[in-house]
């Protein structure tokens, strides 16, 4: 039996004296899409940025693609070699072209000439519908667009696993689709994602499996079919009402 490409076994997680995230464990398997949903301070995020190491945890442990997350800075070089993670904010630099944003990282994390990463930008630029746009500078690109060489910096790096936190909320429904549509492709293809979302839509028919979140834990998961369907708790079945869920 394969091991899981993402591992949290246990995880706690704590600001001071308030616990977020409270004996957490989840593991998704490679090629899977698993929607995570839940409240905002239901430790939606917090859980995606500890699997990233953007955020330390005071007990359990996480395994991403063989790598045990840890603090120290070598562990994490190589920990987002592996892992791409797409935010709400687009985080492009604006003094770069698209060229330049995407081809920066291969360049500095994988000693990368300047000619090949051109060339991986060209590529991951065609992936996301964007080709024209490689000599265009951020403020040149709407929202959606943004976003989406925001998700095409991160496939550059030809990560094993795709982490997504609220990528859509900061857009409008046009641009929403836009985005969602990107990532459903990548879906397709065979990339292991974990989406933070309240696109219900998406979670209902792009994800294989769904994690409702609830005051800092898994409160309820499943395939999406019987997750909508057949709810078990009232906290989801009140979550799912309040979403509108189609």
């Amino acid at each position: 039996m394969s091991m899981p490409v993402v591992s949290l076994k246990g995880i706690t997680k704590s600001y001071g004296t308030i616990q977020v995230l409270r004996d957490v464990s989840l593991d998704v398997e490679a090629g899977e899409v698993v929607a995570v949903i839940g409240r905002s301070g239901s430790g939606k995020s917090t859980m995606l940025r500890c699997i990233n190491g953007l955020e330390s945890i005071q007990g359990g442990t996480i395994t991403v693609a063989g790598h045990v997350v840890t603090q120290t800075a070598k562990q994490l070089r190589e920990l987002r070699r592996e892992v791409g993670m797409v935010f709400q904010s687009f985080n492009l630099f604006p003094h770069l072209t698209v060229e330049q944003n995407i081809s920066l990282a291969p360049r500095i994390a994988k000693k990368m000439a300047a000619e090949q990463a051109r060339g991986i930008a060209c590529r991951v630029l065609e992936q996301v519908g964007l080709s024209e746009k490689i000599d265009a500078y951020p403020q040149q690109l709407s929202g959606g667009q943004q976003q989406r060489v925001a998700i095409a910096r991160s496939l550059a790096m030809e990560p094993k696993v795709m982490l997504f936190d609220e990528v859509t909320s900061a857009l409008d429904p046009e641009l929403t689709g836009e985005v969602l549509k990107v990532m459903e492709q990548l879906a397709e293809r065979g990339m292991t994602m974990v989406v933070v979302t309240h696109e219900m839509g998406f979670a209902r028919h792009v994800a294989d499996n769904v994690v409702f979140m609830h005051k800092g834990t898994v409160w309820e998961q499943g395939t999406a079919e019987v997750f909508f369907d057949s709810p078990r708790t009232p906290e989801l079945q009140q979550f799912l009402r309040s979403s509108k869920v189609k």
